[in-house]
């Protein structure tokens, strides 16, 4: 039995079991005795998926496939979701994340490049077209020319917690400077406790 044979039958199985939580499954590998089942929410969800959503999915797959038993011996199940920074393999992960950053390398190089990194403006069945960062244009690739993909995580422009413009000028000199008149002296004077 091929590994694809498997990866079908297990997606036949899985599937229902996902969709009736509200879930969708990202992608099934099957890699050295190690199942691993990701799963995600639909796209445009505003959160994402629980630690309570994969313990969930993990008892009820895992029973599924206890009761079917889709594959020959021993495995490993494990359920994660994509992460963040998710590995994008086929036309449907492209097609997922349209209008985000998205890092790509080559089995060969196009154009003297073999890494890409830029904003994902289209994915058709055959192709991805790519705004590269670094110069502005537009890059067609092939996905039989795609070694490996994935989603970058860009780190948004809002400040830490606690951190506000005013506290970052309070600390720099110049910004002190300008909201008390200067005080000069030639003598040092120590602040002492009462």
């Amino acid at each position: 039995m091929s590994g694809d044979t498997v990866v079908e039958r297990v997606r036949a199985l899985t599937e229902p079991v996902v969709a009736d939580l509200g879930l969708q499954i990202y992608d099934i590998e099957m890699v050295s005795g190690v199942l691993r089942l990701s799963i995600d929410t639909p796209p445009g969800q505003p959160a994402g998926v629980t630690l309570d959503n994969i313990a969930l999915v993990s008892r009820l797959v895992s029973r599924e496939l206890d009761h079917n038993d889709p594959m020959p011996g021993r495995y490993t199940l494990e359920v994660t979701s994509p992460g963040l920074e998710r590995p994008l393999r086929t036309p449907q992960h492209f097609h997922r994340e349209i209008n985000k950053v998205v890092s790509i390398r080559l089995h060969h190089a196009i154009d003297g490049r073999r890494r890409l990194q830029g904003t994902l403006l289209r994915a058709d069945d055959r192709n991805v077209v790519v705004c590269l960062d670094d110069t502005g244009y537009e890059m067609t690739v092939g996905y039989a020319d795609i070694e490996r993909a994935r989603t970058v995580f860009v780190w948004g422009g809002a400040e830490k917690p606690g951190k506000s413009s005013a506290a970052h000028a309070s600390k720099s000199p110049a910004a002190n400077a300008s909201k008390s008149p200067a005080k000069t002296s030639d003598r040092s004077t120590e602040e002492v406790a009462p």
